[in-house]
Order: structure tokens, then C-alpha cells, then sequence
């Protein structure tokens, strides 16, 4: 069974508060794109996972949230047999595109389907909580409100059919190193969340992409400026909208028009800005079919 691990991009990310627990509180607005990682999976008589990945500074072992997910299914449900995943990664690491708990939700999809568990979906999301506050989202897919610490999912109608170019940097960022730049309390403009999703609702992607923030921009920013220099340039090339996705350092830019797209990633790997360049659709789930 092959399956597609779809990344994730934030066109609205704010944080509320830091909980007494530790974890903070969020509200985002999240989006499949056609950018993905493939993962093969295979039954096998032998008992156990075995996972190999395609990057050597990946880990094959319980490190892995695809491990992970594979192991907890398999655990609850008392699988005697074993599985072999071959896991190819496509999506940047560390990228703020939610690639680990892309693959984790396919992970717990083709578990669920190769031994025939019968898990819906929504049981699917809740024991995915556990490997990480994304991997629900990624089971689910679309355009989606994010609550609580992220797992508080609410499904948006599709957004219009629009492209997306990818710029990141040949620098990585991690979600702790982002909060650990946020100051909460010297936040002066939180972004407009609630009008987004009145534009969404209405289809009108010019208004929300003019709305779009990302609360960690200026801290990551201001440690990386090439951050700002690929936002400035993808709007030169004619996007509607460009923000640093997740805890960064990946750009994105929204654009209406195949031609300008396909322009400005030509224009932008030209620039050297970007380690990693690559225009993809939007994936909305009513268009085709889980696995697309």
C-alpha cells in the first residue's frame, strides 16, 4: 500500500497564552498542499516494524512518529504479525509544514486499512493526539480552524483553487527554539483569525489572503532576515500573499494565476534565496480522493 503524506501550511498562526501546564494555547487556520511524502507499507509474518527512511539523519526506530503511530495501533490492537514501511521524504525537515505528523497520519491510516481495524476516522484522530498536536489535523486534511493546543480541529469550507509556492531557507527552526522567541506579552497586533474565516466562508481569497500573520514572523525574522527577503520577493512576483508557515523558516506565497507561479519559483531559484523551491495546489477534501 502506498500512501501520500500531505504537507500543512498556516495562513493564519496566533498564540492566546502560555497554560499552566506549559503548552500554549493557539488558534490557526491550516491548509493541505500537494507537497507530499510517499510512505510504502507492507505486512509481513515476522513480528515487529521495520522502518528504513530515505535521509540518513532520520531516525528508523521509536524516534520516528511513523514508528510511533504503527506501534500504537498495532499495540491497542494486538496485531501478531509485523510491517514494513519504507518511508521517502519529500517535504523539508524542520520546515514548519508539520512533515513528521504528515507522516505519522499515514501512518495510522494505512495501518488502520492494511489490517482492517475499522477505525473511522475521527477515532483515528483521537489516538493520534498522543504522538503529536498536528498528526490529527494531517489525519483530517482540507482547510481547517485549530484550537487549544491545535487538536480542537473545525472544519472550513474549501478554500477557492489557488497555487502555492514554497521558498525555505537553508536554515532550520524548531517549534521550541520559535516559542522560546515569542514574547506573548509584547505582542501589539494579533492576527484577524475570525475575519479570515468570514472570507473563507464567502470565498473570497483576496480579502483573506490580505489578512494573512503569523505571531512568530518578527522574532524568527529578526534571527534570519532571508526570511523577509523571500516574503518581499514572492510578492514582487506577484503573489497575493506570502508568510513565513508554522514555527518558520519556510515562506509561502498564495497565487491566483499557474503562469505567474511557475514565473516567480523559476525567478526565485535563480536568487539562490531558497534551499528548497517548489509551486504545488491546494488540496481541499472534496476534491478527489484521500490518497491524491
Amino acid at each position: 500500500m502506498r500512501l501520500r503524506a500531505m504537507a500543512k501550511i498556516n495562513l493564519g498562526l496566533d498564540v492566546i497564552r502560555r497554560r499552566e501546564d506549559g503548552y500554549h494555547e493557539v488558534r490557526m487556520i491550516m491548509q493541505t498542499i500537494r507537497m507530499y511524502d510517499t510512505l510504502d507499507i507492507r505486512r509481513k509474518r515476522t513480528p515487529g516494524i521495520a522502518l528504513s527512511v530515505n535521509l540518513p539523519y532520520i531516525p528508523c526506530d521509536e524516534r520516528n512518529l511513523v514508528y510511533k503511530a504503527a506501534k500504537l495501533l498495532m499495540d491497542e490492537f494486538q496485531i501478531k504479525e509485523g510491517v514494513s514501511i519504507k518511508l521517502t521524504k519529500s517535504i523539508p525537515v524542520a520546515a514548519g509544514m508539520a512533515g513528521g505528523s504528515a507522516d505519522a497520519a499515514a501512518a495510522f491510516v494505512g495501518i488502520n486499512r492494511l489490517f482492517r481495524l475499522g477505525l473511522t476516522e475521527e477515532e483515528l484522530m483521537k489516538r493520534a493526539v498522543g504522538t503529536g498536536a498536528d498528526v490529527p489535523y494531517c489525519i483530517m486534511r482540507g482547510t481547517a480552524l485549530a484550537e487549544g493546543i491545535g487538536e480542537k480541529l473545525s472544519q472550513l469550507p474549501p478554500l477557492p483553487d489557488c497555487y502555492v509556492l514554497i521558498g525555505k531557507p537553508g536554515v532550520s527552526v524548531s517549534t521550541k527554539m520559535a516559542y522560546e522567541n515569542l514574547k506573548l506579552d509584547q505582542i501589539k497586533r494579533h492576527p484577524d483569525i475570525d475575519g479570515m474565516i468570514r472570507d473563507i466562508q464567502k470565498g473570497d481569497l483576496y480579502s483573506m489572503t490580505e489578512k494573512m500573520e503569523n505571531v512568530f514572523e518578527p522574532g524568527i525574522i529578526e534571527r534570519y532576515p532571508v526570511i523577509r527577503k523571500i516574503k518581499d520577493f514572492m510578492k514582487e512576483k506577484g503573489a497575493l500573499g506570502a508568510m513565513m508557515s508554522g514555527s518558520g523558516p519556510t515562506v509561502f506565497g498564495i497565487f491566483d494565476d499557474m503562469e505567474k507561479i511557475h514565473a516567480a519559483a523559476e525567478a526565485l531559484k535563480k536568487t539562490g534565496l531558497a534551499k528548497t523551491v517548489f509551486a504545488a495546489r491546494i488540496y481541499n477534501r472534496n476534491g478527489g480522493t484521500k490518497d491524491e
